[in-house]
């Protein structure tokens, strides 16, 4: 018996695409003088503890990696970095996927509990609170927020543990990044990929998990095992 669905956030109940080219594009590396193939390598390097809080914000990490690579630091250019990637973070909340807020509210309907679990730092979510999503979740785990983040067990225990059900009872939904479909199936969740934003190359990427092409089929699964 099915009692709770957790969903991941982006590329799952909004994405950052469209017609294969991003929404909102900026270019950070040339804002701040570094090079590009620099700039992308040290803000992946940073990518766990830019998730799991270890970097409270954005400033402090761009500071580190001037630091890192000995550059003077220019808080302007950081400030404007900043303002445009919260921006560029807000623009997937503007236009939510209607069949997405269907399929949650009639899995509400059923008594089924809805979850959120993202890996994310705090500019990227800044829009969540005033977005028609919000109000449809019984628990939202930030992983910045619980210094934690997928694939590790302990994110996906948490979220469990808030709504009060097993990991066995639940489903999880995403595109698979990070490898929250791994993690959540190593917690015990039921995992399912969401391919309903994904080009056919990227989600012939990730195999073993079944998956689901648009929101609505999360009901047929659902009807099936309450």
């Amino acid at each position: 018996m099915i009692e709770a669905v957790f969903f991941d956030l982006y590329e799952t109940l909004i994405t950052e695409w469209e017609n294969g080219k991003k929404k909102a594009e900026f270019h950070p590396a040339n804002i701040l003088g570094i090079d590009q193939a620099i700039f992308k390598s040290e803000w992946s390097k940073r990518k766990e503890l830019r998730m799991d809080g270890s970097f409270p914000d954005a400033k402090s990490c761009l500071v580190d990696m001037f630091q890192a690579l000995d550059k003077p630091i220019n808080m302007d250019d950081i400030h404007t970095v900043i303002e445009n990637r919260i921006n560029a973070k807000t623009i997937p909340f503007q236009s939510i996927d209607k069949e997405i807020i269907r399929t949650i509210m009639q899995i509400k309907e059923m008594g089924i509990k809805v979850g959120l679990i993202s890996n994310c730092a705090p500019e990227e979510v800044k829009a969540w609170e005033h977005s028609p999503l919000a109000i449809l979740f019984d628990t939202v785990i930030f992983s910045y927020e619980v210094k934690c983040a997928k694939p590790r067990k302990k994110i996906y225990n948490t979220a469990c543990a808030n709504l009060n059900v097993l990991p066995e009872h639940s489903l999880f939904i995403g595109d698979g990044g990070s490898n929250e479909l791994y993690g959540a199936r190593e917690a015990g969740l039921i995992a399912y990929h969401a391919v309903w934003f994904q080009p056919l190359f990227i989600s012939e990427k990730i195999a073993g998990f079944p998956k689901l092409k648009k929101p609505s089929e999360i009901l047929s699964l659902l009807k099936a095992n309450v």
